[in-house]
Formats: C-alpha cells, sequence, structure tokens
C-alpha cells in the first residue's frame, strides 16, 4: 500500500481552471473522502491522481515516487467508477479477472486471486452468472472486486455508492468500511453525499471552484469549519449572526445570543440543528442562548423530528429525536437554545 500526496496541482482545460493549486495528503491505509458541490474539482483530482488526466503543474507522489510522468496503467491504482462499467457479456468471474488477464497472469493465480476477491466481497458462489442477473449491490461488489483483485497501492472510487437506494447504499457503507479495513488499502473516494463522507472517512477534504477549501478529519471540519461555506456545505447550518461589515457581530437586536470571547469580530455564528433545543416556555437555565419564534413546520421521519422555527427575519431548522421535541402544534409560541459550547466561530 502507499500515501499519495498532491502538491500544488493545478489542471486548465481552456481558459477554465479545473483545479487551482490544490495540496492534500493522503496518509498509507487511510479511508479519505473528496467533498464539494458539482463542477468544484473533486473528479478531475480523482482522475489526476489515477493517470487518466496529466497536471499542469504541481505534483503527485504515490508512496516516494513521483507519477507525473507514468500513464494511468504503469500507476498500480484501481479504479470503480460510478456506473461500474462491467463488461455484459462476460460472466462475473470473467469480469473480475479481466485486469489479471491484461497483466498475463497464470491461470492458476488468476483463479485463486478471482476466488480471494470474490470471497471478499461475498459473491463467491455467483462466478458463472452475467451482470444482468444481479442486483444493483451485487454489481457493484463486483465492480469493487475487480478494482482490487490486481492488489493495487490505492484504491479510487468515483461516487461508488451513488446507484443505490437508500437502504442499500446505508449497508454497502458498512460493507465497504469492511472491506477496505481488512485489505488496508489506501482508499480515496468522491462522492456529493455529506453523510456518507462523515460516515465512511478519516480525512475529508472540502473543494468549491477548483480550490482545496479545508482539509482535515471529519469532526474536526464539522465542528470548526473555516468559512460559511464550508459549515453550510458539510451538514446544516442555522447562521445565528452575521459581521456587519465594520469588525462587529450583529445579533439582529437579540441579546440572548451569547457571543463567545475573543469571537467579536469573527465572520459568523452559527449552531448545528442537532444542538438546539425547543420548550414552549423560556429556558432559565444560565449561559443558553436562546431565541424566541413561532414553529412554522414540525416534520416526522420515525426516531427523529425536524422543526422549522421563524425567529424573525431568521429560519432555524432543529433535528432532535422525537421524544425529546414536546407536543407543540404548527403556529406555536416556542424558545429554540443551546450551549454556548456548541456555538460554532466562522473566522
Amino acid at each position: 500500500m502507499a500515501e499519495v500526496s498532491v502538491k500544488n496541482v493545478t489542471k486548465k482545460f481552456g481558459n477554465f481552471t479545473a483545479l487551482d493549486d490544490v495540496s492534500m495528503e493522503f496518509p498509507d491505509g487511510g479511508f479519505f473522502a473528496l467533498l464539494g458541490p458539482s463542477g468544484s474539482g473533486k473528479t478531475t483530482l480523482l482522475r489526476t491522481i489515477a493517470g487518466f488526466l496529466f497536471a499542469d503543474s504541481g505534483s503527485i507522489h504515490i508512496g516516494n515516487k513521483s507519477v507525473d510522468l507514468i500513464p494511468v496503467e504503469k500507476r498500480e491504482i484501481g479504479m470503480m467508477f460510478q456506473n461500474y462499467a462491467l463488461f455484459p457479456n462476460m460472466t462475473i468471474a470473467d469480469n473480475v479477472g479481466f485486469g489479471l488477464r491484461v497483466r498475463k497472469v497464470s491461470s492458476d493465480e488468476e483463479r485463486r486471486r478471482i476466488g480471494e476477491a470474490l470471497e471478499l466481497v461475498q459473491l463467491s458462489t455467483l462466478g458463472d452468472r452475467k451482470p444482468h442477473q444481479l442486483s444493483g449491490g451485487q454489481r457493484q461488489r463486483v465492480a469493487l472486486a475487480r478494482a482490487i483483485v490486481t492488489n493495487p497501492r490505492v484504491l479510487l472510487l468515483d461516487e461508488p455508492l451513488s446507484a443505490l437506494d437508500k437502504s442499500l447504499r446505508v449497508d454497502m457503507q458498512v460493507e465497504l468500511k469492511r472491506i477496505q479495513h481488512e485489505i488496508g488499502i489506501t482508499t480515496i473516494f468522491v462522492t456529493h453525499d455529506q453523510e456518507e463522507a462523515l460516515t465512511l472517512s478519516d480525512k475529508i477534504g472540502i473543494l468549491r471552484e477548483g480550490r482545496m477549501i479545508q482539509s482535515g478529519p471529519p469532526r474536526s471540519v464539522y465542528n470548526n469549519p473555516v468559512d460559511r461555506f464550508t459549515a453550510e456545505f458539510l451538514g446544516d447550518a442555522n447562521i445565528v449572526a452575521e459581521n456587519d461589515g465594520n469588525g462587529r457581530l450583529n445579533v439582529s437586536g437579540n441579546p440572548s445570543i451569547k457571543i463567545p470571547k475573543g469571537a467579536e469580530t469573527a465572520s459568523a455564528l452559527a449552531v448545528r440543528p442537532e444542538s438546539l433545543s425547543i420548550s414552549a416556555t423560556e429556558p432559565k437555565q444560565e449561559g443558553l442562548s436562546k431565541v424566541h419564534g413561532r414553529l412554522v413546520q414540525r416534520m416526522f421521519a420515525g426516531a427523529m423530528s425536524t422543526c422549522i422555527v421563524q425567529c424573525g427575519s431568521h429560519t432555524y431548522k432543529m433535528v432532535a429525536r422525537d421524544q425529546d421535541v414536546p407536543n407543540l402544534s404548527e403556529g406555536e409560541n416556542i424558545w429554540l437554545s443551546w450551549k454556548s459550547a456548541q456555538t460554532i466561530v466562522i473566522p
């Protein structure tokens, strides 16, 4: 296995800059997510690491070796595409073994490694079937087996779970994490799904307009976003105060919102929906930030409920276990509150 290092990589298509001086480290054996809106450059970065594209400037290392001029077939990477790209006329075993045949592996070695790969993805009894005879989740596992059967140093996944329905996607998140841990391969994946990135990855890179905005462990990026874009993109964020342009935070005349010490000149303050508590009466606990408003909508989703609350010109979103939400009716006046430690300071 190998670590991957991306240093000051820029990639342009004509006058469009897809990657703008991007740097990020992917330590050996980790599971890493590239996250961002459409057009942010995450797939371009993945394809540049893979060797399908070459950077205009900057460098990429796999292990301690520069791969800037090395073609894709010699980079020792495994790639799993969004649409799986299985050969419909081949059996599952032949699909998985395709890369081995290209590398002219012996027949005995090929059979052994195909068997091990199919066993790893729990499809060892389906090698004689064709792709159209499998479910979406099974085809996804076949594509994964094909990507790892050549023993690559790095595994690259482009939106690996986007074609699956929600329940199957959750199951496959568990399986993907299990397989990655079992083989210990450095894995980099692209996703639009913030929850998927938080669930699977050891480290997240947030891209926007070709630039790496922030990278780090999921919990750190979630709790300490470097700007408003990151705060609102990675999970929901209620903006509770904004800088007035004169270097001061404006809490919309609400003295009950506590400004953390040293944060008076921050860009904004935010609070996550899951950090909020809701009540019919004003909470009296010392040190709480609180706002008064009207319950606009309450949405039940099994174990969790979401409340939309209008507080003056601000709309707040609150998410909590349904049993922790009082029996309130839409249109009622309510209070939202949160602990000062749960306020996110946006630089």
